[in-house]
């Protein structure tokens, strides 16, 4: 049976966003931040580091989590200020995250461009972007991540009037 080349679309409005500003972009800075965030438990999702500026050599490194764990990343990352040496903390809980799924990703070009047109031509902005082999993710505002949903849907035509079929199993 071929796989389709997307199996379904999710929304989550369960995350936050911490962006850490103004870290230098040497060996090491990443280490700290993400050993800080470990030892409060906190599971991250997402990670997008930017390209530091050439000029002062400064990066933001920025990262989703679940909003129930962003105080205590803030105040984790705050109490390591000095040593990672970050010059602004930014915590953001209007996020939403929409993830494209399918095992036929992997052998269809165009699935990235067509999400990305399709956001594009509704006015939704991407404000990070995840890919593996079988999703796409990307985070928006949280309050337009239900017309994204929309906007993805009929792109990939999955609010086509058909029966679905949904396969089912224990894995084995």
């Amino acid at each position: 049976m071929e796989e389709p080349i997307i199996a379904g679309i999710a929304g989550d409005l369960s995350e936050g966003k911490i962006t850490v500003v103004g870290v230098p972009d040497k060996p090491g800075k990443a280490a700290l931040i993400f050993r800080t965030v470990a030892k409060t438990g906190a599971n991250i999702d997402m990670i997008v580091q930017n390209v530091s500026a050439a000029a002062t050599s400064l990066t933001d490194i920025s990262f989703t989590l679940p909003k129930s764990e962003g105080g205590v990343v803030m105040q984790a990352l705050q109490s390591e200020r000095d040593e990672i040496e970050f010059s602004e903390l930014l915590y953001d809980d209007q996020i939403g995250k929409l993830a494209l799924v399918g095992a036929g990703m992997r052998t269809n070009a165009g699935v990235t461009a067509k999400l990305f047109t399709a956001l594009f031509e509704a006015g939704i902005n991407i404000e990070m972007i995840s890919t593996s082999e079988i999703r796409i993710s990307v985070v928006t505002r949280a309050d337009i991540l239900n017309d994204a949903m929309r906007v993805v849907h009929s792109a990939f035509g999955l609010d086509a009037d058909q029966l679905a079929v949904v396969h089912g199993g224990t894995g084995r």
